[in-house]
């Protein structure tokens, strides 16, 4: 399975970026998937989970109600909506899928394959 992770940039504070992530097979979409983010000499954390049929969805705190992570499995693509940006959440962003679990976990030791990371800077 290959996740491949795009849609990054440069923004302002304030401004929005929307991610997406395409897997390269069909059984992705019964697979819990993950956004996480590792920003420079920091380690990868969690951002944002969400079950394999998209009903339910965790979010890290810092990032409540200012991201939304949805799915389209007809399109086996995840999304990262993201909004209010900040210069904190300047990172780079990795997909991953979970495939023993159809339910949503923030746990990154429980995600088995993972995209390629794509850079989100964010400018004050």
């Amino acid at each position: 399975v290959q996740l491949q992770a795009s849609g990054g940039g440069l923004v302002q504070a304030g401004g929005s970026l929307r991610l997406s992530c395409a897997a390269s097979k069909r059984t992705v979409s019964t697979y819990a998937m993950g956004w996480f983010r590792q920003a420079p000499g920091k380690e990868r954390e969690f951002v944002a989970a969400i079950s394999w049929i998209g009903d339910r969805t965790y979010y890290a705190d810092s990032v409540k109600g200012r991201f939304t992570i949805s799915r389209d499995n007809a399109k086996d693509t995840l999304y990262l909506q993201m909004n209010s940006l900040k210069p904190e959440d300047t990172a780079v962003y990795y997909c991953a899928a979970d495939r023993f679990r159809t339910s949503a976990t923030r746990l990154i030791g429980n995600y088995d394959y993972w995209g390629q990371g794509t850079l989100v800077t964010v400018s004050s």
